[in-house]
């Protein structure tokens, strides 16, 4: 790429460490973020509404964190789910390493923070939970999501969350209209100018219309 994004593979920007203050899974923590990754100086607002209207966790298995960042989410889901295994995928190797470093700091083992192509193929998840790269572009955000939540397990659910003016709602159509049968997609909830969108693949097709609210 020409600029330089938080999607980008190596950031060129300064890495300039800093460390933040912040609440996961209840939990007052001190982490590590840098520049040239997603939201470097705070815990994200639509990351903040995921956090506040998503279930709790299956209490096992493979969890995916599709654009992890400095991991935030990942971390969430590795404190509360610890017998779980969470892979926090992105294409940023300076975010790679953040997630590494604050889940080394917090003693977590359970974090595999590494590139998409070294997740295993094998691999299908309980769980998806991702406040995912829009403005990488709708061609790729598209790719990313035919690539991953085909790999849910049976049974199990994405959760997504976008800004409002940033297309959650064209998202919306279009995860229903590409992921038919076998799947729904509901929109879960509306906060602060994001929307929350559930993926759920089924063991069958579902026999219930797809939901899509006005």
């Amino acid at each position: 790429m020409a600029s330089d994004h938080y999607f980008s593979a190596t950031p060129a920007s300064a890495e300039n460490l800093r460390t933040i203050q912040v609440n996961l899974a209840g939990r007052d923590l001190e982490l590590t973020t840098a520049g040239g990754v997603f939201s470097p100086d705070r815990l994200d607002a639509g990351t903040s509404v995921l956090f506040s209207n998503m279930p709790p966790l299956p209490p096992g298995g493979d969890f995916l964190d599709l654009g992890c960042g400095w991991g935030p989410i990942s971390l969430t889901m590795a404190l509360r789910a610890p017998h779980a295994t969470i892979w926090a995928v992105d294409v940023n190797e300076r975010a790679l390493d953040l997630t590494r470093r604050n889940a080394a700091a917090l003693g977590l083992t359970n974090v595999n923070a590494v590139l998409p192509d070294d997740v295993p193929e094998s691999v299908r998840f309980r769980t998806i939970r991702s406040n995912p790269p829009i403005r990488v572009g709708k061609n790729e955000l598209h790719s990313m999501l035919e690539r991953w939540i085909p790999r849910l397990d049976e049974h199990s659910d994405a959760w997504l969350v976008v800004q409002r003016n940033l297309g959650s709602d064209s998202l919306q159509r279009w995860l229903a209209t590409r992921f038919t049968p076998g799947y729904s997609v509901f929109r879960a909830a509306t906060g602060k100018g994001y929307r929350v969108l559930r993926v759920r693949r089924h063991g069958n097709p579902p026999t219930a219309p797809v939901d899509l609210p006005d």
